[in-house]
Parts: C-alpha cells; structure tokens; sequence
C-alpha cells in the first residue's frame, strides 16, 4: 500500500483532525454510490479507506511514524550494511540473507503483507502468489443532524432525513427524546468493502421550541390565559397537553401566576418509565374592547381589602 498520508493528500505525521477531515472530503467524492460502473473511482475510494482505516490505528500510526512499520503494517528489518553478493545466476533479492529460506518464500511474504496485489517482480522469475486475494475493512461512520418538533421530542415518532445524495433515511425518535442527544443508526453509515460490515449513523436531534410548551426535566410548563371573571369567579376551561385537550378547574379567585398541576401529563422519564407533570401558570387578562358595565363597577367599588401589588418593589 501507498504511504497512507500521500494517498489522503497529507503530510506526514498530520493530526487526526486533518485525517478525519481529509477522508471525508475524498470519501463523498469518490463513493462508489456516486460513480456506478466507475471502477477507478471504486479503486481509488478503497485506498482512500484503507489508508484512513491505517491511520485512524493510533498504535499503527505511531509505529507508522517512528519507522517501525511500511504502509502494509509489516515489520520494517534493520539495514544491512554488508551482503556476501552470489554470482550472475543467483537472484538480487538475496532471500537467505534476509532470513528467508528461498526467494519463493521472500515473495510469498512479500504477497502477503501486500495483501496479493502484486504481480512477480523481476529477478524472481515473474511469479505471483495466490495468498492475501483482498482487504477487508468496515465503512466509515456518518454524522448528521435532524431538526425535530417540541411535540415529537416528547412524543416520540418517525422522521425522515434527507441525506446528500438525495437519498433518505427513516429515523424512530424515542418518546421522551431530549436537545442534542444523538441517536445511533447501525449499519447505516458508509458501506464497507472486501465484505467489511458498513458504518454507522449517528443523529444529533435538534429540538425546535414550541409556541406553548416548554420542558423542565420531565415536567412541562404552560402559561394559560384566563379572563377576568374566570378568574374571579371560577369556571372549568379547556387547556392543551402533549395529547390533546382537558378540562382544568380554574379555582374562583384565581391570579396571575397561579399554578396548577396535571399529573401525569408530562415527559415518560426513559429510565424509570413514569411521566412527568404538566403544570398551568394562569395569566388574568382584561377584555378586549370596551365594558362599560364593568368600568361604572369599577369606578363605583372600594376593595374591602385594600392593597399595592407593588408594595415589594418599592420597599
């Protein structure tokens, strides 16, 4: 195999963030899925795998890097500095010097820690091994985002994420889902070659605010708007929840920033399985247009109980 930095376009001893980024890039332009019947393109996306798939072996790579090891990951043997040369009719590639008990044995090695790929090398009489017939290596993974609804986040369900290439993936979101968590797709990343299983995908949700709701761990909260006289007097209202609408006992008195509980109503916590609550802050609002019965009433009426609600700020 080629010097797996040269085959990535880098330079030697490159930091795994430029590896990572440097495949990817060759990756997406090469993919056998984007060149069918392409066979150079196929070639050349399986040295760019296998050359990510070298150095993403943090171990090989050092090895790699310190001259320990050649791209094929076989051991580099010391230089000799003095050969007892044969003469005319022997080989150059002096075997039994090297350790080797023929030249057929040393090109049997050589076959092997080149994964077959070679054909007979001169001096050796144009012959070539049958062993190491291909590599076989797994697909890379895959990252992706997914924009997801408040509701079905905490419901949970089943969207569709268009990929790249046009293609799309069906993705289950568990109920109770949560901001940036990630999902894993397994087997749905970038295929693998010579019979390697494929990649994974990995999905990092992101949760849309909803107009009404918000989420406190497991709990949601909602602000409901009452009129004055529900308020005042009391009276049963319809609220939403995660699963539609019910009935809620507004308690007669009731002020803005009352807050009353649903039990049950809110997220299914994914360890424990129980639900959270949904709780209603009541907001009192006045009418819309003019009430001129309610103004004369208002103008005639002295509070028995007389108060300043904004006692507290200005103490």
């Amino acid at each position: 195999m080629k010097n797996p930095y040269e085959v990535l376009g880098l330079k030697n001893k490159a930091s795994d963030q430029e590896i990572k980024l440097a495949f990817k890039k060759l990756a997406k332009k090469y993919h056998p899925d984007l060149h069918p019947d392409d066979k150079q393109a196929e070639a050349r996306f399986k040295d760019i795998s296998a050359a990510h798939e070298f150095l993403r072996d943090k171990d090989r790579r050092r090895r790699f890097d310190a001259g320990e090891i050649d791209a094929s990951g076989a051991e580099r043997h010391q230089q000799q500095y003095y050969r007892d040369y044969a003469g005319p009719s022997q080989s150059g590639f002096h075997a039994g010097q090297d350790g080797f008990a023929s030249n057929d044995d040393l090109e049997d090695f050589l076959a092997r820690a080149f994964g077959g790929m070679g054909a007979g090398m001169g001096g050796m009489g144009g012959r070539r091994s049958s062993g190491g017939a291909g590599m076989k290596a797994p697909g890379q993974d895959v990252n992706y985002t997914l924009r997801v609804s408040f509701l079905d986040a905490a419901r949970g369900g089943v969207n569709t994420l268009q990929l790249p290439d046009g293609k799309t993936l069906k993705v289950t979101i568990p109920e109770g889902a949560e901001d940036r968590q990630t999902l894993r797709l397994k087997g749905q990343g970038m295929p693998g070659f010579g019979g390697g299983p494929a990649g994974d995908a990995y999905i990092e949700l992101h949760v849309q605010p909803d107009t009404h709701f918000t989420r406190k761990d497991d709990n949601i909260h909602l602000e409901v708007p009452v009129t004055l006289k529900e308020a005042a007097l009391g009276a049963k209202i319809e609220v939403p929840t995660l699963t539609g609408h019910v009935s809620l006992a507004v308690p007669k008195g009731s002020n803005t920033g009352a807050k009353l509980r649903l039990k049950d109503r809110g997220i299914r916590n994914r360890k424990t399985g129980q639900k959270g609550h949904l709780y209603v802050t009541l907001k009192v609002v006045l009418p819309e247009g003019d009430e001129p019965e309610l103004t004369a009433f208002l103008e005639g009426w002295t509070p028995r109980h007389a108060q300043n609600p904004r006692k507290e700020m200005l103490s």
